[in-house]
């Protein structure tokens, strides 16, 4: 018989242990935190072979989502994102000197300023979004389209009290 691997290996060793304890929880976040990291690394490296790591991904995919013109002010993504202030500047300033993002003044408030994709942005967001969406779909691939649709539905039912 094969030995348990990973969660099943963590999950055989408390049953072994604390046989009292229901480790269902345990093994279904473990599960689901092995998977964000497996699948972070690898769309990670998709976004890298477009010249762009996931917080500059984040941002131009941010103003690519919001649709014509593909602007939004700084506040407005660093909401977006759940980042603060200094973080989206920060971002900001890497992804202007690649000539991905503009800023200019916003005509409607003389002290704002809109952030805007470039043409050039607009082809790295679609190309790093097809490549990140390509590597996730590869990771499910040994799963039928049945059970892809059950286990979003599962997530979705277990993640809906939670979100905003």
């Amino acid at each position: 018989m094969d030995r348990p691997r990973g969660v099943d290996r963590i999950i055989a060793q408390w049953s072994h242990e604390r046989p009292e304890l229901d480790t269902t929880a345990m093994s279904i976040f473990g599960r689901i935190y092995r998977l964000a990291r497996l699948s972070g690394d690898e769309v990670e490296r998709a976004y890298g072979r477009h010249g762009i790591g996931r917080p500059e991904f984040d941002v131009v995919a941010t103003l690519r989502r919001a649709g014509e013109p593909f602007q939004l002010s700084p506040g407005a993504l660093a909401a977006s994102m759940m980042l603060s202030s200094g973080g989206t500047t920060a971002r900001l300033d890497r992804l202007e000197k690649a000539g991905l993002v503009s800023r200019s003044p916003d005509p409607h408030d003389r002290r704002g300023v809109l952030v805007s994709l470039t043409t050039e942005g607009r082809r790295v967001a679609d190309a790093a979004v097809g490549a990140g969406l390509a590597e996730q779909q590869r990771l499910l691939s040994h799963l039928t389209p049945a059970q892809q649709r059950d286990l979003d539905a599962l997530l979705r039912a277990a993640l809906d009290p939670y979100e905003a």
